[in-house]
């Protein structure tokens, strides 16, 4: 009985987690161009922390009623420059 309690409370979370990714996903469609939402779907997969991290600025955004426009592909990048560091470039010398 103790077995079959925790995996109904499992279930129920994985409902609730899915029910919040779509909505998640739902602000985000209804404010990203579709090339910007491509972008997040690419840096999804490589840096899901940082596509995450993004994600989470767009929605506070767009529930704080700060969006009037569309989010396209260049105010996206800008987005993204100011949450990720940049990258160093590494240069090799040879002597």
């Amino acid at each position: 009985a103790e077995i079959q309690q925790q995996q109904e409370y499992q279930d129920q979370a994985e409902r609730q987690a899915e029910m919040v990714e779509a909505q998640r996903q739902q602000i985000l469609r209804g404010v990203l161009t579709p090339e910007a939402r491509e972008r997040l779907g690419r840096l999804k997969i490589a840096y899901p922390d940082i596509a995450m991290q993004v994600e989470d600025r767009i929605i506070m955004l767009a529930q704080s009623g700060r969006l009037n426009t569309m989010i396209d592909d260049a105010t996206l990048k800008e987005i993204l420059s100011r949450i990720a560091p940049s990258k160093r470039e590494i240069t090799i010398q040879r002597k």
